[in-house]
């Protein structure tokens, strides 16, 4: 059945295009710093894009800052959406469990596709935008740091958000840090949406209802009044990635990120189940 959902997912179209459209965005803003040599100062704009100008190496952690807030969470919504609403609005539903299929086991197949398109678009955005920013904007050598380490022995490196050096080694293991943080941040979102999957036959609408809880999550984290269920609120801590890149690591709340997001996957896959078990399929 695992097999069966992979091969669908791979079929369908849209799930090319959207992963198409995810590394395209990218791109294109690295094509526009590259041609104008302009990047948003410290602080401003997405992640790390100021410093792409020196190394092209730091693109992929910029690019996964570009598609966070809004495109990706999206993609990994409305593919989490379709799993179950999908077959019940077609009609196709009652007669897949209608074969020697069990609820569970389905559920379970339309997770394994959730999880291997996540990890899909996630790793090709950080792919694409690591061979386009080395093409672009090259890898640099960095300067002297007061830690003693040259130009000589850190070739092709960067620098981190606090200044200190890092060779691409240290890059290729932050940036692996901050995709499986990324990684289990839209899992959040897709254990939502397929709670959702379940409760209504319209993959439009659950996709939309997990995207409705992200937005209301996104405008809680910005209110004061809001402080008490801030630290538990699904969106809390997606930016907590960047983190990977200070010199040392602030490990708290990335932990705490893995936690929260942790404690979503967790409690709406077992909604999901529950409610998908006794629920009568009509479709």
């Amino acid at each position: 059945m695992i097999g069966v959902e992979l091969v669908k997912l791979a079929r369908r179209p849209r799930s090319w295009v959207s992963i198409l459209l995810l590394c395209a965005l990218p791109t294109l803003v690295a094509v526009f710093v590259a041609v104008t040599h302009l990047a948003p100062p410290p602080g401003q704009g997405p992640a790390l894009l100021s410093a792409v100008l020196s190394s092209g190496a730091l693109f992929p952690a910029a690019a996964l800052a570009i598609v966070l807030p809004v495109f990706l969470p999206v993609a990994v919504a409305v593919v989490a959406g379709d799993s179950i609403a999908g077959e019940a609005g077609s009609g196709t539903l009652r007669y897949l469990l209608a074969r020697p299929v069990g609820r569970t086991r389905l559920l379970v197949a339309k997770l394994v596709a959730l999880v291997v398109y996540t990890l899909a678009a996630v790793a090709l955005v950080t792919g694409t935008a690591y061979l386009t920013g080395i093409m672009l904007f090259g890898a640099q050598p960095v300067a002297a740091t007061p830690s003693g380490l040259t130009t000589s022995n850190l070739a092709a490196g960067a620098t981190t958000l606090s200044g200190t050096a890092m060779s691409p080694t240290e890059i290729a293991l932050r940036t692996l840090g901050a995709v499986s943080f990324i990684v289990v941040s839209m899992l959040g979102v897709g254990a939502i949406a397929l709670f959702l999957s379940t409760v209504t036959d319209s993959a439009l609408g659950a996709a939309l209802g997990a995207l409705a809880a992200l937005v209301t999550s996104e405008v809680l984290v910005t209110l004061n009044a809001a402080s008490a269920v801030d630290p538990y609120l699904p969106t809390r801590y997606w930016l907590a990635w960047i983190d990977f890149f200070r010199e040392p690591i602030v490990w708290r709340n990335i932990e705490r990120g893995f936690a929260v997001q942790g404690v979503y996957v967790v409690v709406f896959l077992g909604a999901a189940w529950a409610h998908f078990a006794t629920k009568d399929i009509t479709s």
